[in-house]
């Protein structure tokens, strides 16, 4: 009774340490594969070399073979070895994340993951692999790399993306077999990484709504009350604001480009994009993917354009920025703490 009381005690006390060794192994940010981390087992391979070490084992016992023995101990050390090698594989290996690019819903969002030696040995045949339970899902193939000694690889992983908003990086699995492949040595890592999602732009969306004018005293037309000077054309730009007198003294050949009067005072023309204009009967994430199309069109024609989403409200502009920040409020409306 006594030895069942001890054996069941050290089971539990052996299956807490794993559980808690297999939670903490999906820790975020930049990992090193300690001791602690790395689980091995023995292959499919590896359980059948070592049924025929008892069955050459039984042999040498029963017939007493000295060379039975010798043969048997070799190819037990021959195994010891290789299963130290396998854990030393994989060993103080440093796991950083580099980048995930933001996409469009829909896409493949790319995940690019620094695998970093830190000792004097190279490694080899590392397989990098979605964990079981989202591999199943996404049919990711396995990633096989070598890393150099003292040297570093980069492993870039495909994880589709349905819905907007945050994506996280998927937990990881990192094995591998060599030299022998008798065991399997493997950890987990979860990367700190995380891609952001946009709206899907809408296939066959309206043109972009009307420019408004307003001016501050309710006078003045079409915003040509002062002549602010000549600036570079620009898409969009009304054919009878173009400077000819300017443009025919340019050559082309000597980079000479179109020019546009520039105006100032009176009544000004500005686009906006504002989510309350759609009709509310139209499905919200339908609204978003209207307003991300639209973006990307007035940037395209270099359009300034103000934005207006809830409390998200942005002036007039363009550029890479303000197109940076009108999608990210886009990918992020109405989720609340994914902010």
């Amino acid at each position: 009774m006594a030895r069942s009381s001890l054996t069941r005690r050290l089971g539990l006390h052996l299956g807490a340490h794993l559980g808690k060794r297999k939670g903490t192994a999906v820790d975020k940010g930049e990992l090193l594969l300690g001791q602690r981390r790395i689980y091995i087992l023995p292959t499919g391979p590896g359980l059948g070399f070592g049924a025929l070490l008892l069955v050459l084992l039984i042999g040498s016992i029963n017939y007493n073979l000295g060379l039975g023995y010798a043969l048997t101990f070799l190819a037990l050390s021959c195994a010891v070895v290789d299963m130290l090698l396998t854990w030393l594989n994989l060993a103080y290996l440093r796991l950083n994340p580099v980048r995930a690019p933001n996409v469009f819903a829909g896409q493949e969002a790319s995940f690019e993951l620094q695998l970093r030696d830190t000792s004097r040995r190279a490694r080899y045949a590392i397989a990098v692999d979605i964990a079981a339970a989202d591999a199943t899902k996404t049919g990711e193939p396995r990633h096989a790399v070598d890393i150099p000694a003292n040297g570093s690889t980069t492993v870039r992983l495909a994880l589709p993306s349905e819905t907007r908003g945050w994506l996280d990086a998927p937990r990881l699995t990192l094995s591998t077999r060599f030299p022998l492949g008798l065991f399997r040595a493997w950890s987990y890592w979860r990367p700190d990484a995380r891609a952001l999602v946009y709206p899907f732009p809408e296939e066959g969306a309206p043109p972009l709504p009307a420019a408004s004018s307003s001016a501050a005293d309710g006078a003045g037309h079409a915003g040509e009350d002062d002549f602010a000077g000549v600036r570079p054309y620009q898409a969009g730009d009304p054919l009878r604001r173009l400077a000819w007198r300017q443009i025919a003294r340019l050559d082309p050949r000597d980079g000479g480009q179109l020019a546009t009067k520039h105006f100032e005072g009176g009544a000004r023309t500005e686009l906006v994009l504002d989510l309350a204009a759609l009709s509310p009967r139209l499905d919200l994430e339908l609204r978003l993917s209207r307003m991300t199309r639209w973006v990307l069109e007035a940037e395209s024609r270099a359009l300034p354009y103000a934005f207006r989403l809830g409390a998200e409200q942005f002036d007039a502009a363009n550029g890479v920025a303000h197109q940076a920040a009108c999608l990210r409020a886009l990918a992020l409306h109405g989720l609340g703490g994914a902010r």
